[in-house]
């Protein structure tokens, strides 16, 4: 399984505890992600030391910062195709 700083960086989406986040960069710097929690924004920011040390538990990762371990599960989203021919191929004929 590559790191997770490798990992990050061919997915759309993750959850961190739970939650459904869109709004994350992971770069030199670390990874910050924000995400609302009903009326709440949520943000956490970790380093790339406590990237580097995330252990991976089957399709998760397990991230610690100074107040708790955070579960993440990388998602990647369904993309439509980018063909117009496939739109053409479920439009019904004029004649009918």
């Amino acid at each position: 399984m590559p790191p997770l700083a490798t990992a990050l960086q061919t997915c759309d989406m993750l959850l961190i505890d739970g939650l459904h986040a869109f709004e994350f960069t992971c770069d030199t710097s670390g990874l910050t992600i924000e995400c609302m929690d009903g009326r709440q924004l949520r943000r956490w920011s970790f380093t790339p030391e406590q990237i580097a040390a995330a252990r991976a538990e089957g399709n998760d990762w397990l991230l610690d910062d100074a107040q708790a371990e955070h579960r993440l599960v990388l998602m990647s989203a369904f993309r439509a195709p980018e063909d117009d021919e496939d739109e053409a191929d479920l439009q019904e004929p004029a004649d009918r």
